[in-house]
């Protein structure tokens, strides 16, 4: 006799957002003694980004969770910090360049078999050029680029070097993995050296890594839709849907939501409750670093405006979104003018989002070793003395 397939769960928009911020580790009590470790195995991904305004955002992840917690021991976490058999981390593409737990090092397999049987390579490769960095790293590393031999060639930026080339291929094959940054430096090194034994190895295929990483983003996300959970770590439609059935999560229907979504499946046996947290958050943020995401959950939109021409822009260079009793209530564009934090350009969607505003200021300059904050414009100008007083 067939089943008949279950109906879907039905989730009110509400239920979907609040799942979606407890997943995201922004409702209920933070786990402290886990720390910024805890975030990243919790988030699975953490992205990096070269602007550094307050702070670099693999920074802003985890403090935007956790509160002040020391920048030394946010970068300590991510680089230093080893489990028993080897480090805790390594740098590699998902959603963008991010940090990944070394836990999920088999479960890039696939990606490391599609760029050695299909390459796609802008820079031409002497050849023996990625013998020698091979043979540079087993004699000498770990190095940076620069150490290799230099990360470019006279010239333009964005010429680079031979050994640059050579590694930087090395890292996407998988026979080098980057363990640190620093100076914001890659630091290169052999996997056979850097990833504990256990993990070192390409054992999954290509299904198998698919179907465990939609099954790692559904957790991350609580609930998403097929293109909110494919683009965590960058897969195509058609992956997502050669595996989803087979990953664990469940088909949910959510209210106003004009396509099918799927959830993880422990999310739904509790009603997410607790503390909401009140902080400013980096644009690359894995809760609102989609934008279509962003406006069906929260009704927000968000652009980031580094990119965009000064004239161009609405919110300001680099608008950190302000998330306050669950929802993102605006946004400030800051900068640091010694031990002034500056607040640009400060965008409120309502008068409720003086005082969290002012508090996430607060904290912000506190924990970045600013002892005053300056307003300088703020876009309705009936707000503007009170947010001025709420931050005495």
């Amino acid at each position: 006799m067939t089943s008949l397939p279950r109906p879907a769960i039905e989730l009110s928009a509400d239920e979907a957002r609040r799942i979606a911020l407890r997943a995201q580790g922004f409702l209920g009590a933070p786990d402290r003694r886990a720390g910024v470790r805890g975030v990243l195995r919790h988030l699975g991904a953490v992205q990096l980004d070269t602007i550094s305004v307050l702070a670099r955002s693999h920074e802003l992840i985890p403090y935007a969770r956790l509160g002040a917690v020391g920048r030394d021991t946010v970068e300590a976490a991510y680089w230093t910090a080893r489990t028993p058999a080897g480090p805790g981390a390594f740098e590699y593409w998902s959603h963008a360049a991010c940090i990944l737990p070394i836990e999920e090092w088999p479960h890039f397999a696939f990606r490391r078999r599609a760029y050695r049987s299909r390459p796609q390579w802008h820079h031409d490769l002497p050849d023996g050029a990625y013998g020698q960095v091979i043979k540079q790293l087993r004699a000498e590393g770990p190095l940076t680029a620069t150490e290799l031999g230099g990360a470019k060639n006279k010239g333009e930026w964005w010429d680079w070097s031979e050994s640059k080339i050579a590694v930087e291929r090395a890292l996407m094959y998988g026979e080098v993995v980057c363990t640190e940054r620093r100076s914001w430096k890659r630091v290169y090194d052999l996997a056979e050296r850097a990833i504990p034994e256990a993990l070192l190895h390409d054992d999954l295929s290509d299904v198998e890594c698919l179907r465990r990483l939609v099954r790692l983003a559904g957790e991350s996300l609580g609930v998403g839709t097929r293109a909110d959970i494919a683009d965590y770590h960058r897969l195509k439609g058609e992956q997502f849907d050669l595996v989803v059935a087979d990953s664990g999560l469940v088909p949910v229907t959510v209210q106003g939501w004009d396509k099918p979504a799927w959830a993880d499946p422990k999310a739904l046996e509790t009603t997410p409750r607790g503390r909401h947290r009140t902080t400013l958050l980096s644009p690359f943020d894995s809760l609102v670093w989609e934008r279509a995401r962003t406006e069906r959950i929260f009704g927000f939109t968000h652009r980031l405006e580094a990119y965009v021409p000064k004239p161009k822009r609405i919110h300001g260079y680099f608008a950190m979104p302000l998330l306050a009793g669950g929802r993102l209530l605006g946004r400030v564009d800051p900068a640091r003018e010694g031990s002034t934090l500056v607040a640009k350009q400060v965008s409120l969607d309502t008068p409720k989002a003086v005082e969290p505003m002012a508090q996430a200021l607060l904290e912000a300059a506190s924990w970045v070793g600013c002892d005053s904050v300056r307003v300088e414009r703020v876009n309705r100008p009936d707000l503007a003395a009170g947010l001025v007083r709420a931050l005495g």
